[in-house]
């Protein structure tokens, strides 16, 4: 779930833009209007707005996009849902508001059009509101159980020129191939198989492996730049949840372990390059988004009662 947010002076344009029939819109809710025709509701925005007539730009409007990987599951009754509590959230409230569905693109989303200027005449405060915005949108994501989208998915690969070309196609190979590997070799035979090859960061002089990098097209990226799921520390884990999925499938129910005791026995968290397979080794420096995950899990554990 992403939100765009952008503000202006004449709802007009903006209800046409959201109830346009040419995006295929629907009208899944609204709030303090009438909704006769596309006149009347600019109008009636319009009207509260001149209650605080030092508000020069009183229309709010806020997209929120969802990813592909969720469109099955997201039905108009759900957006709204997500939506409203959004709105709650970001202090938008107590004022008019439409929110229209468009099924011009592959992906589900949304159009919040709403009042700055409140029922009371009060401005509803976009003081950092993109910060807000971004805190909120991945808290309703981790709450709903939402794909996480870094927005890469909308991007149009056929524009794009080198490195950024290469880095996307990396991008998308890996979408497709960490869920479906259970171990590093398992995942680097499939990239390999697509013209990417893995090499991995050790710890100063030791074997101790601490960040992965990309190579295609004679360029190379590390992981977390190609996206923050794929620093080495994330990856690994998805391998090792992967594998101890299976086992679970295949296996009866047996008590659980230890983060790190199954960790070893399918994964490499914390591992060396010895022990991993017969791949190349880098070392340029500490990637600070590996160091954050790190600390993450560490905390995550010591809360559990148990280290990594």
């Amino acid at each position: 779930m992403m939100a765009k947010i952008t503000k202006g002076a004449s709802f007009g344009g903006a209800v046409k833009y959201i109830l346009d029939p040419k995006k295929q819109a629907e009208l899944i809710g609204a709030d303090g209007l009438r909704l006769k025709d596309l006149n009347t509701i600019a109008q009636n925005f319009e009207t509260q707005s001149r209650l605080n007539p030092r508000v020069s730009k009183p229309v709010g409007h806020i997209s929120l996009d969802f990813s592909v990987q969720d469109r099955d599951k997201l039905d108009n009754i759900k957006m709204l849902s997500y939506a409203l509590e959004y709105m709650k959230r970001m202090g938008i409230t107590d004022t008019q508001f439409i929110i229209g569905r468009h099924h011009d693109r592959d992906h589900p989303h949304i159009h919040i059009l709403y009042n700055r200027v409140d029922n009371n005449g009060r401005t509803i405060s976009d003081q950092n509101d993109r910060i807000r915005s971004t805190k909120i949108c991945r808290e309703l994501t981790d709450k709903y159980g939402l794909y996480l989208s870094s927005g890469k998915e909308n991007v149009k690969r056929e524009r794009l020129r080198e490195p950024d070309a290469t880095k996307y196609r990396i991008y998308d190979a890996l979408v497709r191939h960490v869920p479906q590997s259970g171990s590093w070799s398992e995942l680097q035979s499939r990239l390999r198989a697509e013209g990417i090859e893995i090499g991995f960061k050790t710890k100063g002089s030791t074997s101790q492996v601490e960040g992965v990098r990309f190579t295609m097209n004679n360029l190379s990226f590390n992981g977390s730049k190609v996206d923050r799921q794929f620093s080495y520390s994330r990856i690994d884990y998805a391998l090792w949840q992967n594998t101890r999925e299976e086992r679970q499938n295949l296996q009866p129910v047996q008590p659980v372990q230890s983060y790190r005791t199954e960790q070893h026995e399918s994964s490499s968290l914390g591992n060396t390059i010895g022990s991993l397979f017969d791949l190349p080794a880098f070392s340029n420096g500490t990637d600070p988004e590996e160091e954050r995950f790190r600390r993450q899990m560490q905390r995550k554990n010591r809360k559990k009662g148990c280290r990594m």
